[in-house]
């Protein structure tokens, strides 16, 4: 069988991968990985086409597949698109090839083969991280406000989530309930939840809990140029998402057009509303002054950002 798997987030990939691992009883002795920008068609369809010598069914994973996206980063020839034709319309039956790629067209000739001839899958939450939770924490009684409590301290970062998820469940193993004071206890606030509400208290001037915010941060050794780059990207997220639902775009649309996680994209649209776009603009064009000032040499990085809360 010929897959072709995508997505943003390697956790989501690496759980089908696993899936598939269990459902054929293929060990981890008859997987083959190649780097598709590094290793030549004929070479990935030579060993596809070969029988394992060690066991029935084998797997090859090709990573970095951007044959089946927009612009593929290596030049694709015609033979090449020719032989993976000729490959799907006559599999090794013992072979299950699986490709990898965080986007792709579905446009392509290409790709509307894999989907006839194979599987074309997306490996993504699809914006219901409450859902992911919740499937983590299986067999356990939560909380009303657990989940949402775990998701502003870690994010929508999914591997980090299931790592917090592990440690509560190994923490509660005898109880099986998890309560919110044990979130508060056992995970730690990432600096990227942290985000959204010092943005709030940066636009809200409320100066004195922003530096508080702002000096938590250079503790855990955070540089202040890439401080100033999280809070440019997000204050651009919503400037760009606001517009957008101005220009008649649905969320999920939003989303696909930007290139952002669904989560995000719902975050930004809820913190924009209260702000004209016109202000989050101002925000933005004195952030890439900063960005410059610091970069350049003209302010002392750490200071700046201080200035910058404390003069807005």
């Amino acid at each position: 069988m010929i897959y072709v798997m995508y997505g943003t987030e390697d956790f989501f990939i690496w759980r089908e991968i696993e899936a598939l691992k269990k459902k054929y009883q293929i060990h981890d002795i008859n997987i083959s990985r190649y780097d598709m920008e590094q290793t030549t068609m004929d070479t990935i369809l030579e060993d596809a086409n070969t029988f394992s010598l060690f066991a029935p069914i084998k797997m090859i994973l090709v990573d970095r597949a951007s044959i089946f996206a927009n612009s593929p980063k290596k030049t694709v020839s015609d033979d090449d698109l020719i032989a993976l034709e000729d490959y799907m319309k006559h599999m090794n039956p013992d072979t299950h090839l699986i490709f990898i790629h965080d986007k792709v067209n579905k446009a392509k000739k290409i790709t509307k083969l894999v989907k006839k001839y194979g599987v074309l899958k997306e490996c993504n939450h699809g914006g219901n991280l409450n859902g992911f939770v919740k499937e983590l924490l299986t067999g356990y009684q939560l909380e009303p406000r657990v989940i949402p409590l775990l998701l502003e301290r870690v994010g929508e970062n999914v591997a980090l989530l299931q790592k917090e998820c592990e440690k509560l469940k190994l923490c509660k193993w005898e109880e099986k309930v998890v309560a919110t004071s044990d979130v508060e206890a056992l995970v730690h606030k990432t600096i990227t939840l942290d985000i959204f509400h010092f943005i709030d208290t940066i636009i809200q001037r409320k100066k004195e809990e922003a530096i508080e915010i702002y000096r938590e941060m250079l503790k855990y050794n955070e540089e202040p140029i890439k401080i100033v780059v999280m809070l440019s990207n997000q204050f651009r997220l919503m400037y760009q998402a606001k517009e957008l639902i101005r220009q008649g775009y649905r969320e999920s649309d939003i989303a696909t057009k930007l290139g952002a996680h669904p989560y995000s994209v719902k975050l930004a649209l809820q913190k924009s509303r209260a702000y004209e776009s016109n202000y989050l603009l101002s925000i933005l064009e004195q952030l890439a002054d900063l960005d410059y000032q610091i970069k350049s040499g003209q302010v002392e990085k750490e200071l700046a950002l201080e200035l910058f809360i404390l003069e807005l």
